[in-house]
């Protein structure tokens, strides 16, 4: 009978286990020192090598060659221990074993010697499990324990075990295996199986495992059956329910083009296919975290990547702000799905959240995303009175106008007078996340010649970072010309956008409250009814 990969592939020494190097380091050290302690336990997630972990310290302590890191593995207590068979190995699933008789009975014989091993070793896996009398039926043994009994326990939810026990074991955490220390695995034992596998096809097995060695072996094993002896990406994304990076890098090209329409089409294709939107979101997370090491170190796209290509025409059209917004929003569509109405709904309103956020290609329209995706924009809006317009930054000629506060007069180029009202200007530039934030919090102090210059308060003071200068900086060269430069100063009167809109928003308030207070209906009903106005309830339409 043909065994099940994770079993025939259970690691039986320190040396086999994956991942866990810390925890082995530990363990080898305190063998070889002979400091053995009489109680351990392990915790980490399932599939990590908890129980695994126990077996081997198991035959670590009655390998005949005597204690050792190395247990030979093929003495009569070593291949009985690894058959489950050894009689002073006894394993106790708490899972299905949780009242305090069945500890009892566990713990009758510790008193006794052992019959063939040198120490007893009590195996108890999902220990958090045991019922509080359970727990006290153990303690007693595990406070004065007989020279030849010690424990192994094992848990998922080291939280639920008491204390009192905790503070009486060597504890060890057990991480999630990284996936390429998976997929390295996965490779070792496919070639020694003479299965044929692609490499991106266990790439992703080692991805959809979540850290889990016992799990990535499970489907592995589903992956050959799947593909009747072969491991290809293609069956293996259908059997996963995988999202092709296609449909993805597609759906990051749509954003940058502001194409709604591509977007919502990749997301039909994707439904027609019946594709998992939750593994689409993470796989889209996982997406934008590599094009984001890629935009701020560059170079970290491994050379045989069969996606070099697409993702480095990618990092060179979109900023990182817009990387890291859009990152954030497949976190947050990832964790509100299960509220959506339908997943369709959840993963697509993730996308025109993205699209609503993600900078304009004009700088009149920051907000708006075309219908159609029609990427440029013929004309744009402008403010009321005023007519904005673009010059050539070579045909520029000086011209005299008033700062906001009407205290001094500075030469402005020529197509460029609406810079008077900074407010106006910075609402029409195409600029988004910190950058836009640091435009609006900062006041106009003077443009000459090719400089001009800001002041951003005290209060804001943070955002004055040089990557939001910079980016600041480069939209406003769009408008001028490359020769513009920006200085900002820390200070100032404080009269910026946000403030002037603040101001505004208080002013509309004030006349709400006002209205709401002298309305005769309203003087109605708290003269004759005793009724209360709640200002926090008012809001300006």
């Amino acid at each position: 009978m043909t065994l099940a990969l994770a079993r025939k592939w259970r690691p039986k020494t320190f040396s086999e286990l994956v991942g866990q190097e810390h925890v082995v380091r530990a363990l080898t050290n305190a063998l070889e020192q002979q400091r053995l302690h009489h109680a351990w336990l392990f915790t980490g997630t399932r599939g990590v090598g908890k129980t695994t972990l126990a077996r081997i310290v198991a035959k670590a302590l009655n390998c005949e060659k005597g204690v050792t890191a190395e247990p030979c593995g093929t003495c009569d207590s070593c291949v009985a221990i690894d058959a489950g068979r050894f009689v002073d190995v006894l394993e106790l699933d708490a899972a299905s074993n949780t009242q305090v008789d069945n500890m009892r009975e566990l713990l009758d014989n510790a008193m006794y010697a052992p019959t063939s091993g040198r120490y007893k070793v009590y195996v108890i896996d999902e220990v958090h499990m045991l019922s509080r009398s359970a727990f006290n039926a153990m303690l007693k043994t595990l406070e004065e324990p007989p020279e030849h009994v010690k424990f192994v326990l094992a848990t998922t939810d080291p939280q639920k075990v008491p204390v009192t026990v905790l503070s009486r074991c060597l504890q060890f955490n057990l991480k999630q295996i990284p996936a390429a220390q998976i997929r390295a695995q996965l490779r070792n034992i496919v070639d020694r199986e003479s299965v044929e596998a692609q490499d991106n096809a266990l790439a992703l097995l080692a991805r959809a495992a979540q850290g889990s060695m016992r799990d990535a072996l499970s489907l592995l094993d589903q992956a050959i059956a799947h593909g009747a002896g072969k491991i290809e990406e293609a069956p293996v994304r259908d059997m996963l329910g995988a999202v092709d990076r296609t449909y993805l890098i597609e759906i990051v090209r749509a954003l940058i083009a502001r194409d709604g329409a591509a977007l919502i089409a990749q997301a039909d294709r994707m439904a027609e296919r019946s594709l998992s939107f939750d593994s689409a979101l993470e796989e889209l997370a996982t997406l934008l975290h590599r094009l984001a090491l890629a935009k701020s170190i560059p170079g970290s796209l491994a050379e045989d990547d069969p996606d070099q290509e697409a993702l480095t025409s990618l990092v060179e059209e979109i900023d990182a702000e817009s990387l890291q917004l859009m990152y954030q929003i497949a976190l947050l569509g990832r964790r509100d799905l299960g509220l959506a109405p339908d997943e369709y709904a959840g993963f697509t309103m993730s996308l025109l959240r993205m699209l609503t956020f993600y900078p304009s290609n004009e700088a009149g329209d920051q907000r708006a995303a075309p219908a159609a995706g029609t990427g440029n924009v013929a004309a744009r809006k402008a403010p009321a009175g005023k007519v904005a317009h673009r010059v050539k930054p070579q045909e520029a000629k000086p011209q005299q106008v008033k700062t906001p506060d009407q205290s001094a007069t500075v030469e402005v180029p020529m197509g460029s007078a609406e810079i008077s009202d900074w407010r106006s200007l910075v609402s029409e530039l195409k600029i988004g996340g910190m950058a836009r934030m640091l435009a609006d919090h900062c006041e106009l102090k003077r443009f000459e010649g090719n400089v001009i210059e800001l002041s951003v308060p005290e209060a804001h003071r943070h955002l004055s970072e040089p990557a939001y200068n910079e980016k600041l900086q480069s939209v406003l060269r769009e408008r001028f010309g490359n020769r513009v430069r920006l200085k900002i100063e820390i200070g100032g009167n404080g009269d910026t956008p946000a403030a002037q809109e603040d101001r505004e928003n208080k002013e509309k308030l004030d006349q709400a409250i006002e209205a709401i207070d002298t309305d005769p209906f309203v003087r109605d009903l708290v003269e004759n009814l005793d009724a209360k106005i709640r200002d926090d309830s008012i809001k300006p339409v």
